[in-house]
């Protein structure tokens, strides 16, 4: 019996959920992982897994044995990692997803310069907010905005996401200019809608620890990043956008930032990754280029 291939295989079976699955992920066939899991649970003497007709599942047993499974295979590639990184360069495809405007307006137009670096790693990027399972879906990150409620996965902060209030310098004109966040609820707003929740957003603001949340009656409630900054460029009313969203059109003179002595939202920027599988190569090249991106713009920084 292969003890390393019958780790794996046992540890992808709990992961995946099943024979099938697991041997697709490791281009194994069902009956060769079926047949190192029960190599493994004779070797060491115990049932590991329960098999049905429907579904596996893992034994108390076996449960145990996942979590000391999972740290052996995640040393062993660190082990692996640290003689071979120094001397090899990453390679091979990487899956990526992450919001469509952060991809669209930061991470894209620096690509060039990353790609050049490792001209034989295959970059796909995928764009969304939704959630995403990373092991069945064969993805090795996810960048995205505020805490997330999933604890399977590690998250590493790169950098800061601050919501700012704007609008287009016509609506300004016609309206006026608020001066405190509660004059907001004399103007003409536009809500965004939660992508977790599908409820539309407060507004939250904050100064010299002064909190201030309002529940606005906008004109317009949207749930794309896109769309939002469209509806202030549109002059349908004030918008509380992403500051990276606003900040072409800041610079264009389309859009004029308002309340600027109040700090609306700030969420975290994370890239996230399985528990059980190692940081590889990539992926930690990946993480430490937009970490670097990110500290050296001040969009990114915490105010």
């Amino acid at each position: 019996m292969d003890r390393l291939m019958a780790l794996q295989a046992f540890a992808r079976v709990v992961e995946l959920g099943g024979f099938t699955k697991a041997g697709d992920s490791l281009q194994l066939s069902k009956t060769t992982v079926s047949d190192l899991v029960q190599s493994l649970e004779k070797h060491l003497g115990v049932q590991l897994l329960q098999r049905t007709t429907r579904r596996v599942s893992v034994t108390p047993d076996g449960a145990a044995f996942y979590e000391r499974c999972t740290q052996i295979l995640a040393d062993l590639d660190e082990a692996e990692a640290s003689v071979a990184q120094a001397r090899v360069a990453p390679k091979g495809r990487l899956r990526v997803d992450m919001p469509g405007g952060l991809a669209r307006l930061f991470i894209i137009p620096r690509l060039p310069a990353f790609l050049a670096r490792y001209p034989d790693l295959r970059l796909e990027l995928g764009m969304g907010h939704r959630l995403v399972d990373l092991l069945e879906e064969g993805i090795d990150c996810v960048v995205r905005f505020g805490v997330q409620p999933d604890s399977s996965l590690v998250a590493r902060r790169v950098g800061t996401m601050t919501s700012i209030c704007c609008a287009s310098p016509a609506y300004l004109r016609e309206h006026g200019i608020p001066r405190t966040p509660e004059e907001l609820s004399t103007h003409r707003c536009v809500n965004y809608v939660s992508h977790r929740t599908g409820r539309v957003l407060d507004w939250e603001f904050a100064r010299d620890g002064q909190k201030v949340q309002l529940t606005l009656d906008g004109v317009l409630a949207v749930s794309d990043h896109d769309a939002y900054v469209v509806a202030g460029l549109m002059s349908f009313g004030i918008v509380k956008v992403a500051n990276y969203m606003a900040r072409p059109y800041l610079e264009s003179g389309q859009l004029t930032q308002v309340l600027t002595d109040w700090t609306a939202e700030q969420f975290p920027i994370l890239v996230m990754y399985p528990k059980s599988r190692h940081l590889s190569a990539k992926v930690r090249m990946f993480v430490d280029w937009v970490s670097e991106l990110m500290q050296q713009d001040p969009t990114f920084q915490a105010r």
